[in-house]
C-alpha cells in the first residue's frame, strides 16, 4: 500500500479536550490526530477530509485544531446551524473548512428542513458543498431537491440496497459518493462500486471512516485492496486519490499529478 497515493475523504478525529455530546446513548472513545497518523503511517497519504460527527455538534475548535496539526492537505467538513453568519462561514473557510454535513442517519429527517437554501448559500458564498449521511432508501423523497443543489456528496455508498437505483440516478446528475464505511453498509460493496463507477468514474471518493465509530466492522486495509481488485489500477487511482483531491482541494490548493 505504500506505493498508492491516498486522499482520505472521510475520517473522524475525536479529541477529548473538546466538547463531546452523547448521541443516541453513544459517546465515542478518543481518536486523536496522533492516533490517526500512527494508523496511516505506512501509507502514501496525501491529504484528507476531517468530518464532524453527531457527537461533536457545532463545535469548531476541535476541527480547527485538527486541521492545524494535520496540515494544509487536509480540509474540514463541519456541522453548522442555519443562522450562521456569512462572516463566520468565510472565517471557517480560511481555517480550511470546505463543506457542511447533514447527518440524517443520526439526527432524523428534520435536519433537512433548510437543506436547499443553506446549500445554495454556502456554495455561492464560499464554494462549499453539502454532505449527507443518509440511507439510500430515504433518497427518493428528496431526489428532486438534491438534483437542484450545486454540489452534493453522499456518505458510505448510501448504506442500503433499497433506494440504490435513486443513488445511481443522482450520480448521473453529478452527485458524488464516498466509498467509505464498508463495514457498516447493507449492500454488496464490490457491485455498488462498479455500478457507481460505470455511471460516473469521477463520482467515487475513498475514505477510511476511521475510527469507524459504531460500525459493526471497522475499516480494514483490505478495503483498499477491494477497490483495486474491483475497479482495476487506473480507476482505483482515481477513487483512492484524484477524485477526492479534485473535489476538496479545488479552491486555492494545488492538486498534485498522479
Amino acid at each position: 500500500m505504500d506505493l498508492i497515493r491516498i486522499f482520505d475523504a472521510h475520517l473522524h478525529i475525536i479529541d477529548p479536550r473538546y466538547p463531546l455530546i452523547e448521541n443516541q446513548g453513544y459517546l465515542p472513545e478518543p481518536f486523536t490526530c496522533e492516533d490517526y497518523q500512527k494508523r496511516t503511517k505506512k501509507w502514501n497519504l496525501d491529504g484528507g477530509a476531517v468530518v464532524s460527527g453527531s457527537f461533536q455538534g457545532f463545535d469548531q475548535q476541535y476541527l480547527k485544531n485538527a486541521l492545524q496539526i494535520l496540515g494544509d492537505r487536509f480540509v474540514g467538513v463541519t456541522q453548522l446551524p442555519v443562522d450562521t453568519t456569512d462572516e463566520e462561514i468565510l472565517s471557517l473557510d480560511e481555517d480550511g473548512i470546505k463543506a457542511v454535513r447533514f447527518n440524517v442517519k443520526r439526527g432524523g429527517p428534520e435536519v433537512l428542513a433548510h437543506l436547499e437554501t443553506f446549500a445554495h448559500r454556502i456554495y455561492d458564498l464560499a464554494g462549499w458543498h453539502v454532505e449527507l449521511y443518509i440511507e439510500s432508501k430515504n433518497l427518493p423523497e428528496i431526489e428532486g431537491t438534491l438534483k437542484m443543489l450545486p454540489a452534493v456528496s453522499i456518505d458510505h455508498l448510501g448504506l442500503t440496497e433499497s433506494g440504490f437505483d435513486t443513488l445511481l440516478n443522482l450520480v448521473s446528475h453529478g452527485v458524488r459518493v464516498k466509498a467509505t464505511g464498508f463495514g457498516r453498509v447493507n449492500i454488496n460493496v464490490a457491485q455498488a462500486l462498479q455500478a457507481i463507477a460505470n455511471v460516473n468514474p469521477d463520482a467515487l471518493m475513498f475514505g477510511t471512516d476511521l475510527p469507524s465509530t459504531r460500525a459493526p466492522r471497522p475499516f480494514l486495509d483490505a478495503d483498499v485492496e477491494l477497490i483495486q481488485e474491483t475497479l482495476g489500477e487506473e480507476l482505483a487511482r482515481k477513487v483512492l486519490y484524484s477524485n477526492a483531491a479534485d473535489w476538496y482541494l479545488k479552491k486555492g490548493v494545488e492538486v498534485k499529478g498522479d
